[in-house]
């Protein structure tokens, strides 16, 4: 059985009168110009340029058509034009201090002259992706829904103007290839400011994020930027936020505790944002989807479910919806996740390392004891030994029941890339016979394509579905292999890691861009699908091919051509 708090379900971080107001213009902005290139975030990024109740005012006074109450073009345009600035304008371009352009020791085994060049440019991109939040969000935060912070930070890019979680582990270890030290602690460093203000890290640095979190990574950045530097100061640093944000994901939102079919107990965590109405950042079209319901109820549960794929990172997939490929049976909030629980496993294996560098013996105990229980919690409810891989288990009503009992038919046996995830993590990479029957399973899970891994095997339109491929699952899983220390698992990585490095090379010469994600049918094309158009820049993908060159290398030998 499987037990959640009642009061789980009320919890609603509240929105901003400025944010509020911004969803306003962004369902008038779709009104007057069409659904044609419409991208809601924007309308809900932009800066103000007077006061709110200035800029409220002059929205309500705009003239309306008699038609049908819509502002005309030209009128709205004129209007934004005057009362706010641009959409990213808010941040400015940031040249890092410890960028090179050519590092010392930089990917000694990419030995191809072709490679390398392509490397060197992607390297470079570091620049055109660091920003600094302007001093003006600092002198005047009821402007901006961007949040302030300490220090520069690198984005995604395009769309994504502003910092992300998750995305933030992957553009480290790109830059820690890149030899920029510094400019990934002040990463780490804005990450724990957000953890010290909030209680834990926030989905991206706005405003309208404030009300979820997103995969938890942030133990493994400090961890790798320890390991590379040796920097004891930044872990003593760092583990006190980290305690607070393993506590904010065992709380009561994201706890359940599953009774296995032996009796025992084992506590596991969800994705549960702390909201129930429409994202602004895409609030036109949270609405839209929501209109096949009728009950208000029904309405902020869909809401929350949504939200709550955005926490996953996993935005959207098959894998949240009760009734695939049908978006309104999406349930996220019934669903435990097994990378969810996976990343946790590593965050307290990390805190236990961190508290032994600096001689914490009590905590190192406690965080032992926690990684041991939940190693267990994973292989009893996750495991599956006829697919020998770990799947997600669904809870089997709403979200606030008392009760569920583990039954197998509750694992979700489709197959996602997400169940490999806990191969990454050191207490199944380092179990030899496990290893082998995973990478088994992989081999002929259908997942592994012409140009990567592929997220799902369900083409249902959704980004994080097939065909598309992503740079952090092709890495986790990757890396997993490579670390087993097995010569089969090596191989599987190093083919995967070719194929991956391959596409985004020849992607990158049609285009001159590198891409958030790919189509794993086709090397050298890029992804789709969802609900914004392909984004470019890119942090994590760039991130991801300097790590695999750096671990794999490219002989001059070997075709960079599809």
């Amino acid at each position: 059985m499987a037990s959640s708090s009642s009061s789980s379900c009320s919890v609603v971080t509240p929105s901003t009168p400025l944010v509020s107001f911004l969803e306003q213009l962004q369902e008038t902005a779709l009104q007057t110009f069409g659904n044609s290139n419409f991208d809601p975030k924007t309308y809900v990024d932009l800066p103000l340029k007077f006061t709110l109740s200035e800029t409220h005012q002059a929205f309500q006074n705009l003239p309306r058509l008699s038609s049908n109450g819509t502002v005309s073009a030209e009128v709205l345009k004129g209007f934004i034009n005057r009362y706010f600035k641009g959409a990213g304008d808010d941040l400015v371009c940031w040249q890092p201090h410890d960028f090179v352009a050519e590092p010392e020791g930089f990917l000694t085994k990419v030995k191809h002259p072709e490679v390398r060049a392509w490397a060197l440019k992607v390297h470079s991109l570091w620049r055109n992706l660091s920003r600094k939040v302007s001093r003006e969000v600092e002198k005047n935060p009821q402007l901006h829904t961007l949040l302030p912070l300490p220090n520069p930070v690198v984005i995604p890019g395009s769309r994504f103007r502003e910092v992300y979680y998750w995305d933030s582990y992957w553009v480290i270890r790109g830059l820690l290839v890149s030899k920029m030290h510094k400019t990934a602690t002040a990463i780490v460093m804005n990450l724990v400011s957000l953890i010290e203000k909030y209680g834990f890290v926030l989905n991206g640095a706005r405003q309208y994020y404030t009300n979820r979190s997103q995969p938890p990574l942030l133990s493994s950045m400090i961890y790798e930027i320890y390991r590379s530097t040796g920097d004891i100061e930044l872990v003593k640093r760092c583990l006190p936020a980290l305690l607070k944000e393993h506590a904010f994901w065992n709380s009561d939102i994201h706890r359940v505790t599953i009774v296995d079919a032996q009796g025992h107990s084992h506590n596991l965590n969800r994705y549960q944002a702390m909201w129930n109405k429409p994202r602004p950042e895409s609030s036109t079209m949270d609405k839209k989807s929501a209109s096949k319901f009728s009950n208000i109820s029904e309405k902020q549960h869909f809401y929350r479910d949504i939200a709550s794929a955005a926490e996953s990172g996993w935005d959207f997939s098959t894998r949240w919806m009760r009734v695939p490929p049908d978006y309104s049976t999406l349930a996220t909030t019934s669903v435990i996740p097994v990378d969810l629980n996976a990343y946790l496993l590593g965050m307290e294996i990390n805190i236990a390392f961190f508290a032994k560098a600096i001689g914490d013996k009590t905590t190192v105990k406690h965080f032992m004891e926690l990684s041991d229980a939940r190693k267990k919690a994973i292989n009893s409810v996750f495991w599956s030994p006829s697919k020998k891989q770990w799947l997600d288990y669904w809870l089997n009503s709403g979200t606030c029941e008392v009760a569920h009992v583990w039954e197998a038919k509750h694992q979700n046996k489709n197959v996602f890339a997400s169940n490999f995830v806990p191969l990454w993590m050191e207490p199944f990479y380092s179990d030899g016979s496990l290893v082998g029957n995973v990478v088994h399973a992989l081999k002929t899970s259908g997942l592994i394509r012409a140009a990567g891994i592929a997220t799902s095997l369900t083409d249902s339109g959704q980004q994080w579905d097939f065909p598309n491929g992503w740079a952090p699952l092709q890495h986790m899983l990757a890396e997993g292999l490579v670390k087993s220390g097995s010569k089969e698992a090596r191989l599987l990585a190093e083919e995967i890691a070719i194929k991956w490095i391959r596409s985004n090379y020849v992607c990158y010469k049609k285009t001159g861009v590198m891409h958030e994600k790919l189509d794993v049918e086709k090397c050298g094309e890029y992804g789709g699908g969802g609900e914004y158009a392909t984004q470019t820049g890119f942090g994590w993908s760039n991130g991801v091919v300097l790590a695999f060159l750096e671990e794999f290398g490219w002989p001059q030998d070997r075709s960079i051509n599809c």
